[in-house]
């Protein structure tokens, strides 16, 4: 079955060969959806004929959000942290150790039910494409169930047995874990294998092992890097080949300078800096060097718990020096990118089916009504969901 949807006021297709500028903007535009994939798009009054046909009524679209970077396997809450945090307490990554205990202690059956609620509310709010890393177990057991039970509801999963040391652990004897029978356990279900690269977790030296470990096992890296402070995160994900560089908060020109003749992705995350009163990454800093930026929100739930790409975006606008433009892009393109992934994350003819209408006339709206609950419709897979 077809599905033309037309009366868009301007469609987002990522495409500049389809449309205005980097976003390929399409105006008074059409799309057709068939079976999982696009198969037409341009100006409403060429539209060709479809099985089905719905009028969006002046409405903009855009491809389906693509979110990086998320931490959806855990258990218990941390409003505790966050309030003690609001109060003037600053944030550490102590607190991780808070909710590997509710993990461990969980069932599979809750696990798994609170990242599908997870999932379907990132979807209402245009999320067609999630990531999702384990790193709330951290032992070979509770690291594989959490993977296995990610790759119930993603494709995209991510290896992170390096989020912290658990307590009473002596580091070295715990990278060893990590690189050794953990990796053997968890390498079958991942894509991705990722490190917290910060003080109070892992050292250069220790991450540039539990990487160089996942990639001989088949996974590609990503890093958690530059967060709490300068650090060696950034560099050595470019040097590794890593897909993203996630959080890139405090950075020098080298930092820069590598990010911007490499092909690692810089990904923020303004999720956590407005939750824990941090300063934000300087996008405009890494736009105008010419780095590839995504957008991603970090749910987590801790330091950054929210599902909303929708609130990226109008934070990034506001507080990363990002135009509504370059944010969108980021949010979509940018995090296809970040995932290498060529099949989302835009609109053109053979792109994958997602597709999200806005109760808004342009896609500047994200930015422009902070809050506001602009998801009007979500096609995934071709499928309307929402």
């Amino acid at each position: 079955m077809s599905l033309l949807v037309t009366g868009l006021s301007r469609l987002v297709t990522n495409d500049p060969s389809l449309g205005q500028g980097p976003l390929g903007v399409v105006e008074n535009a059409a799309i057709v959806l068939e079976g999982h994939t696009v198969a037409w798009v341009g100006p409403a009054s060429s539209a060709p004929e479809a099985d089905q046909v719905i009028d969006a009524g002046g409405r903009a679209g855009i491809p389906g959000f693509v979110d990086s970077h998320a931490h959806l396997v855990f258990a218990g809450d941390r409003t505790a942290e966050f309030d003690a945090r609001m109060s003037g307490m600053p944030y550490t990554a102590g607190g991780i150790r808070t909710t590997v205990a509710a993990t461990r202690a969980a069932s599979d059956d809750e696990l798994s039910a609170n990242v599908a609620r997870l999932v379907d509310e990132a979807l209402r709010q245009g999320t067609t494409v999630i990531e999702c890393k384990s790193g709330y177990g951290l032992t070979v057991e509770d690291e594989a169930r959490s993977l296995r039970i990610a790759g119930e509801h993603t494709d995209e999963v991510t290896y992170l047995g390096a989020h912290v040391v658990p307590a009473g652990t002596d580091p070295d004897e715990y990278v060893n874990l990590v690189t050794g029978p953990m990796l053997d356990r968890c390498a079958p279900y991942a894509r991705w294998v990722d490190v917290f690269c910060e003080r109070g977790a892992f050292d250069g030296d220790q991450a540039r092992a539990i990487l160089e470990a996942g990639a001989k096992r088949g996974l590609t890296p990503r890093v958690h890097a530059n967060q709490l402070g300068p650090g060696p995160g950034v560099r050595l994900a470019v040097e590794l080949g890593a897909a993203s560089a996630d959080h890139c908060t405090h950075l020098d020109d080298a930092d820069v300078d590598a990010l911007a003749s490499g092909n690692t992705v810089a990904t923020l995350l303004p999720g956590a800096e407005f939750s824990t009163r941090a300063a934000y990454p300087d996008a405009r800093r890494l736009l105008d060097a010419g780095v590839t930026v995504a957008l991603s929100t970090d749910c987590n739930p801790g330091s950054s718990f929210t599902t909303s790409m929708p609130f990226c975006v109008a934070v990034a606008v506001r507080e990363m020096r990002m135009t509504p433009d370059e944010a969108v892009w980021a949010a979509t393109m940018g995090g296809a990118r970040a995932l290498r992934r060529t099949d989302v994350g835009h609109l053109a003819p053979g792109a994958r089916a997602d597709l999200v209408l806005l109760d808004a006339p342009s896609h500047v709206h994200l930015a422009y009504r902070p809050g506001v609950p602009l998801i009007s419709a979500v096609w995934h897979h071709g499928e309307r969901v929402v």
